[in-house]
This record gives C-alpha cells, structure tokens and sequence, in this order.
C-alpha cells in the first residue's frame, strides 16, 4: 500500500507538471502540482474505503489529478 501511495503521488506530480507545460493549465508548476496531487489523495483514499476504481493505481492517479485540474481552478482564464 506504501508503495501504490508513493507512486500516485509522483504521477500526480507528473501530470500536474506537464498540464502546467503543456498549457493546460495557467495556474503555475506548483499550484498545478499541489491540486493534482490533492485529487490524487482524495481519490486513493475513496478506493481504500469505498472500492471505487478506474482501473490500476496509475491510471486512477492520472484521472483523479486531471479531474482535480478541471474542478479547481486557481486562476481565471480570460
């Protein structure tokens, strides 16, 4: 369990440092990063309680910090 924990959290990182790059996002790297990686918490922690799942711990990771992203946006896009 450790290591499934550890692994969403860098893959959060990931996605929210290439959704800053990309242009995704315009929030900032570490705002994007620190959303993602929230989502991915929050949504490791729903799959241990409640069994709710994606699929694998990856793909759970990647599908939590992107509906992260698009739910809680810091910055106002003009």
């Amino acid at each position: 369990m450790y290591f499934a924990l550890m692994g969403t959290v860098i893959i959060a990182g990931i996605v929210g440092y290439a959704s800053e790059r990309s242009g995704f996002t315009h929030n900032g790297y570490i705002p994007s990063i620190i959303i993602c990686i929230g989502g991915a918490f929050l949504f490791f922690f729903v799959r241990i309680m409640f069994g709710a799942s994606f699929g694998t711990h990856g793909v759970n990771a990647i599908v939590s910090s992107i509906g992260a992203l698009v739910i809680v946006p810091t910055h106002f896009r003009k």
